[in-house]
């Protein structure tokens, strides 16, 4: 007999109201930030970016820890930039043109050096819609990164511009301009007398670049990584992802990482925020593993219990759901698949 799920503890949306948040683009409401959001002037377009220096010269531009509003600017990305002797590197460049603008004026605020080198840590939109401000220097981020990239931009610019309103003005796809090449071991970035630690993982994206600054003991992990938000899911692979913050955890540990960035959720001075993730990703691939093989369909789904930690977390009325649309099928094809007749 197919058992269905017990009452719920929290009022979710049915399948359709799913289906309507799941994309980058779907309306959404902007969920309580635990870390300190940018103040924001949605009159004058101002993101209110600030420079946050974790130590030797790198520094995190924090955004809300939220889901994309025009009361936040769609800026819920933490970016970065790393100071050398050689000039700036630019860690993501936001969510638009604006953001893109601000965050370079932010960068000649903060140091005399010149922005030489961009990086981008994986596809998703707010890592690389703000180009076109650093349009005169390299861009450089993985093949699959950069093909992923071309594939989704006009999509992104879609969704976002009718998501984000004005704050995507003059908004155009600027492509990376070159290629970073990853060997499996990991490899290395130098910018005049700094070196950095690069490593491709997965599972997140088809391509997840890790940064690893050994002089100030900080780690840029992109979207491997969250903290107190419910990670975004439309490109991963949850059982890659997990095996991926397997081997990031002794990366950093052996690298004497002491502060890891997220591109979402408050930088913290530890690694717990693997932990986190890597505790929401198992729960979500057993539950929704155990629910496929009862034979619960993807409405039951989302009315199902779901631990307090995680509906405490930022964006959790969004981008659950957005979790279950996005995954909860492919688990519904490996019960079929398992027992269709051969």
């Amino acid at each position: 007999m197919k058992q269905r799920p017990p009452n719920p503890t929290w009022t979710a949306g049915l399948c359709a109201a799913a289906l309507a948040l799941c994309s980058v683009g779907a309306p959404a409401q902007a969920q309580p930030s635990s870390a300190a959001a940018p103040i924001v002037n949605v009159e004058r377009l101002e993101h209110g970016l600030k420079a946050l220096e974790l130590g030797a010269g790198v520094y995190v531009v924090e955004g809300a820890n939220a889901d994309f509003s025009v009361a936040n600017g769609c800026n819920i990305i933490n970016t970065g930039f790393i100071v050398t002797d050689a000039g700036v590197l630019v860690i993501n460049t936001g969510p638009g043109r604006i953001y893109g603008e601000q965050l370079r004026a932010l960068i000649a605020r903060t140091t005399p050096q010149p922005v030489v080198q961009v990086l981008h840590l994986n596809l998703h939109p707010d890592y690389f819609l703000g180009n076109q401000a650093f349009a005169d220097v390299p861009r450089r981020a993985t093949a699959l990164t950069g093909a992923g990239m071309a594939r989704e931009a006009a999509g992104y610019e879609t969704n976002l511009y009718r998501l984000c309103g004005d704050w995507m003005k003059g908004t155009q796809a600027l492509q990376p301009d070159a290629a970073v090449a990853v060997t499996p071991g990991g490899g290395t970035l130098r910018i005049g007398s700094r070196e950095f630690a690069l490593h491709e993982l997965d599972g997140h994206t088809d391509s997840d670049l890790v940064l690893i600054d050994r002089r100030s003991g900080v780690a840029f992990v992109g979207g491997l990584v969250f903290v107190d938000r419910i990670p975004t899911t439309p490109h991963a692979r949850i059982g890659d992802w997990q095996r991926s913050l397997d081997r990031l955890q002794p990366l950093l540990e052996s690298a004497g990482v002491k502060t890891l960035v997220p591109s979402h959720g408050p930088v913290r001075a530890s690694l717990d925020g693997i932990a986190q993730t890597r505790g929401y990703l198992q729960w979500l691939d057993r539950n929704f593993s155990l629910w496929a093989r009862q034979g619960w369909e993807m409405n039951e789904v989302l009315k199902a219990p779901v631990p307090a930690l995680y509906r405490g977390w930022a964006a959790f009325e969004t981008e659950y759901l957005r979790n279950v649309v996005h995954l909860y099928p492919r688990y519904e094809s490996q019960v079929l698949s398992a027992t269709r007749p051969r």
